[in-house]
This record gives structure tokens, sequence and C-alpha cells, in this order.
């Protein structure tokens, strides 16, 4: 997983201004920004906005996790560009939406099993598995083809050197 979140600034660049990858790549960079148990609590969604001065919309269970997560704003929003390479979100929108919330892990639930019995592989080399959730994101079929073709070889480019 850190050789993905290492290649997404890469990634990003050589997506252009592709808005399904930004917001995938938006997507992947919160999970890992935030870690594993604030994923249970919180969940982005969805990038709006106009390039630059998105906001990452964020999906929590209740009004505790909302303040809680208001309060550490900043610093989300730091860990998630840092992450991403460049400042492409201005800003994270808190949403009280218990109901999208579990749709969103359900959703990442049902990735990770078909990942799981479908790995892509691609020239003896397994894509990571946040590789292939941020690509199911992707609406395009071409598109995500192109963003898993360069985001493998960032990849492997990194685990090279």
């Amino acid at each position: 997983m850190d050789s993905l979140m290492k290649a997404l600034p890469a990634i990003l660049k050589a997506s252009g201004a592709a808005e399904e990858v930004a917001e995938a790549a938006c997507i992947a960079a919160w999970r890992h920004a935030v870690g594993a148990s604030l994923c249970d609590h919180a969940a982005a969604v969805q990038l709006v906005g106009p390039a630059p001065g998105q906001t990452l919309v964020v999906v929590v269970a209740d009004n505790i996790w909302k303040r809680q997560l208001e309060q550490m704003r900043a610093q989300l929003l730091f860990k998630l560009n840092s992450v991403l390479g460049q400042p492409l979100v201005k800003s994270i929108e808190l949403r009280v939406d218990p109901k999208t919330l579990q749709q969103a892990r359900r959703a990442e639930t049902k990735a990770a099993e078909t990942k799981a019995s479908n790995r892509l592989e691609t020239a003896d080399y397994r894509v990571p598995a946040e590789l292939l959730s941020a690509a199911a994101g992707i609406a395009d079929a071409q598109l995500r083809r192109a963003f898993l073709g360069a985001a493998t070889s960032c990849v492997k480019r990194l685990e090279n050197s």
C-alpha cells in the first residue's frame, strides 16, 4: 500500500486534469491518511468543485464523529494533501449520513472480496488491492485501464529503486 501511496503524485500528474482519477486518488488517499479505525466511522465519497479549490465530501456516522473530525479538519487536510503530493483538496465537508457510510463500507467490502477472488496480474506482478479499489471508482473503462497501467508502472519503478 505504501508503494501505491508514493505513486499517487505521479499518477495524478500523468492523468492531467482527469476528474475521475483525482476523485479516486483522493478517496484512496483519505483511507491512507486517516487509518483503518477512522474509516469505520467516516468515508470520503466525492470530490466536488472546480480544480483547484476542490472539496472532499466525507460522510460520518453521527454528530459526535462530525464534531470530532471538525476539530481535526486542518490536520486531516494536511495529511491528505501530503499523500496526494499537491494541494488538490482545499476543504473537507463533513456530512452526517449513516446510510451512505454503510453503503460505502459495503462497497469496500465487496470490492475487497472481488479483488481477492479475481487478482489482476500484469506480467508476474500483482496489482495492489488499494490500487484496484481506487480504479473501481473510475466509471470510464478506458480511463480506468490507463489509470491502472500508469499506477502499476509507477509502483514497479518505486519498488525496483
